[in-house]
């Protein structure tokens, strides 16, 4: 009876996603319902106290304020400063402006810590100059949906903030540890773009005009100002002069000083900045919340110890372990958004890493990485939605130009499971290790 009870709630769960139900609440009331059909209204007594230990963590602190900081950067209207200083640089490599969507979507997500967000703002600049230089469609708009998710990878990052409160690791580490992962991802994109147009010259008309020492100025005043912020946030964190949220506190005051200087950022824009970033922020900690409740309920049902002892049972090697994993997150990232994946199975699979000696930093890397693909994974694929209704074309074009950069995530991962230390290293160093 009690197994059928489990099923019963994940059949639910499943049923409200299917259903199209938000899905913090898709979360909650099926973890309520267990609660309840198990021990009645008694078994949701111990609910106050699981609320207060889901949000009391200094962790999710860092949350809004970096929410916040990008908010301030977009609004401002610095985000089309960076593009435009970039596109300078590069237009004479073979993708021209394809590269700039690419480099600008990296550099943006170094502050943004959100895929939406930098597919958005990088969209907007972007989309206008590529249709009026004949740029082809689906490759215009694929670069800017797939380079948006590398605000996922490239911290700070959101998603690695959540996957730390829930498995009490280093946020700090797995900051590091995105960095070169992010790197490689963003120079594979520029790659595979420059091939592409050399191939097919028409895709991405070439920029003939010469390339000045005064043009190379003003590019570079356009990008150093953004460029320090994010080399500052991040030293501070790896050097251990602050922690997360004490650098995303410094980066929102310095965020203001910048856009002071090189934007424009007045009162009303300012106050609708804090409109914003207290939805998003709101969002993304009541999807938390209901996940710390999901997963007090299946702690309750004992479903995580069940879980490790089924998989272990199983005696799959590490590699068919990952292999399994793959296929998950795969099927997870068509159906679920992204930090929804992270809080729906990383509280049940974290007990599984220790018996197969994987290492959680490394992990958090990988489950990244594959929430990157569900953001351009339809049907879900947010990021698919949020370029197609900026370029307002057919969201076929966007999902087929996304496509090659689905591959080159997965090439990636096999890189991650062949050299560990792609992701490792750099922590490593930082730590001694």
């Amino acid at each position: 009876m009690h197994e059928y009870l489990i099923i019963g709630i994940f059949v639910l769960f499943i049923g409200l996603l299917a259903t199209g139900m938000s899905v913090p609440f898709a979360i909650l009331l099926p973890g309520i319902a267990y609660l309840w059909l198990q021990g009645g209204v008694g078994a949701l007594h111990g609910l106050g106290l699981a609320s207060w230990g889901s949000m009391d963590s200094y962790t999710l602190t860092a949350i809004p304020l970096f929410v916040l900081m990008a908010d301030i950067l977009q609004g401002s209207g610095l985000g089309l400063r960076v593009y435009g200083g970039l596109s300078k640089l590069v237009r004479r490599v073979p993708g021209g402006l394809l590269q700039t969507n690419i480099a600008g979507c990296a550099v943006f997500a170094a502050v943004s810590g959100s895929s939406v967000a930098t597919a958005a703002s990088i969209g907007k600049v972007a989309l206008p100059e590529l249709k009026a230089r004949r740029y082809d469609a689906r490759l215009a708009t694929g670069s800017l949906a797939a380079g948006g998710t590398l605000g996922i990878l490239i911290p700070p990052s959101i998603a690695m903030i959540v996957y730390a409160t829930f498995t009490e690791t280093s946020v700090a580490k797995l900051f590091m540890a995105g960095v070169v992962p992010g790197i490689v991802l963003t120079l594979m994109f520029m790659v595979y773009l420059a091939f592409a147009a050399i191939r097919r010259p028409e895709i991405a008309p070439r920029e003939t005009d010469p390339l000045t020492r005064e043009t190379v100025l003003r590019a570079l005043v356009d990008i150093v100002p953004f460029m320090l912020l994010i080399l500052g946030i991040m030293g501070a964190i790896y050097t251990g002069v602050a922690t997360p949220t004490e650098a995303a506190a410094a980066g929102c005051i310095f965020a203001i000083v910048i856009a002071k200087l090189f934007g424009q950022l007045p009162w009303r824009e300012f106050v609708d900045c804090l409109k914003r970033s207290t939805l998003v922020t709101s969002n993304i900690l009541f999807i938390t919340y209901a996940a710390f409740i999901f997963s007090y309920a299946m702690a309750v049902a004992g479903v995580g110890e069940d879980i490790t002892a089924f998989i272990v049972g199983l005696n799959l090697s590490k590699m068919e372990f990952l292999l399994a994993l793959f296929i998950l997150f795969t099927a997870l990232g068509a159906l679920v958004e992204s930090l929804g994946m992270i809080v729906i199975t990383v509280p049940l699979l974290y007990p599984l890493l220790a018996p197969y000696g994987i290492d959680p930093v490394w992990f958090g890397i990988v489950v990244v990485v594959f929430i990157e693909m569900g953001q351009i994974t339809p049907p879900i694929g947010i990021n698919l939605f949020v370029i197609q209704s900026i370029a307002r074309g057919n969201l076929s074009d966007v999902v087929m130009g996304t496509i090659p950069f689905h591959l080159i995530m997965f090439l990636l991962v096999a890189l991650l499971i062949v050299l560990p230390e792609l992701a490792l290293w750099l922590p490593n160093q930082v730590s001694g290790g």
